[in-house]
């Protein structure tokens, strides 16, 4: 596994752990986003891993842009094969979550992503909700179980046993209980193809979310898509949530 990092010159006072989406790599957020002045201003790092493991050829892996290589859903699958090598969930919220706070002496984390990443740092901020102080994503894919990209990648991952796939959507978890002790912070751009085809469903999880009482920000961006225009016009939002959950300010 590989990661991207940009780290602020001076003390750094916090870190952001970005999951990207299908198709992308460690690099994408770093050369897309825009990030660096917001993070450098706020004093905070930021690190970025790939979106699977590489190099393997395991059955289906290179086939589709949805699953497999580069589609990870930053969870540790359980179906032959997937299950050696694609522990996501393990690599992010335990190895790299370890290594950023030993290497850096940083003890404050915050989780964010966008689309399947956005799905992975909804799913990993509520299943290690002690781990991070703080959550945000743009255009997650909130509800994977109902939605064609989600039920592709959890039989693929997870096996056909639907029981099992609850624990890896955002939605549900907070239905069966999860809940983060801070608010969740989510943009959505309203002109995004991928939200008209019902892929991401934010309003399931909001729902669940007020019903819950989890507290939870939707920003709906009128004429907004699903690319990295998007996230760079509104990143530094994101970035300022997270420092006033990481540093109270």
């Amino acid at each position: 596994m590989k990661f991207s990092t940009f780290v602020p010159e001076g003390d750094v006072l916090g870190a952001l752990i970005w999951l990207s989406g299908l198709t992308c790599t460690d690099e994408n957020f770093i050369a897309k986003a825009g990030a660096q002045k917001h993070l450098a201003e706020a004093g905070l790092m930021v690190i970025c891993p790939d979106t699977s493991p590489r190099g393997l050829n395991l059955p289906h892996e290179h086939e589709a842009d949805d699953f497999g290589s580069g589609a990870s859903f930053y969870l540790d699958a359980l179906t032959p094969g997937y299950r050696d090598h694609y522990r996501m969930e393990t690599y992010v919220a335990e190895e790299l979550h370890a290594l950023v706070t030993r290497e850096f002496k940083v003890n404050k984390i915050g989780i964010m992503g966008h689309s399947m990443g956005g799905h992975g740092a909804l799913t990993l901020g509520l299943r290690h909700a002690k781990k991070f102080s703080s959550i945000s994503a743009f255009a997650p894919i909130a509800n994977p179980v109902a939605c064609p990209w989600g039920v592709k990648a959890f039989t693929g991952y997870l096996g056909d046993d639907v029981s099992g796939w609850r624990a890896h959507d955002a939605t549900l978890l907070v239905e069966d209980g999860a809940r983060f002790p801070g608010s969740i912070l989510i943009d959505q751009g309203q002109a995004d193809d991928f939200l008209d085809r019902g892929q991401l469903l934010p309003d399931h999880f909001v729902s669940r979310c007020r019903h819950a009482k989890q507290p939870v920000e939707l920003n709906l961006r009128q004429g907004y898509d699903h690319s990295y225009y998007f996230i760079a016009t509104f990143i530094e939002s994101h970035v300022k949530h997270h420092a006033t959950a990481i540093r109270g300010v």
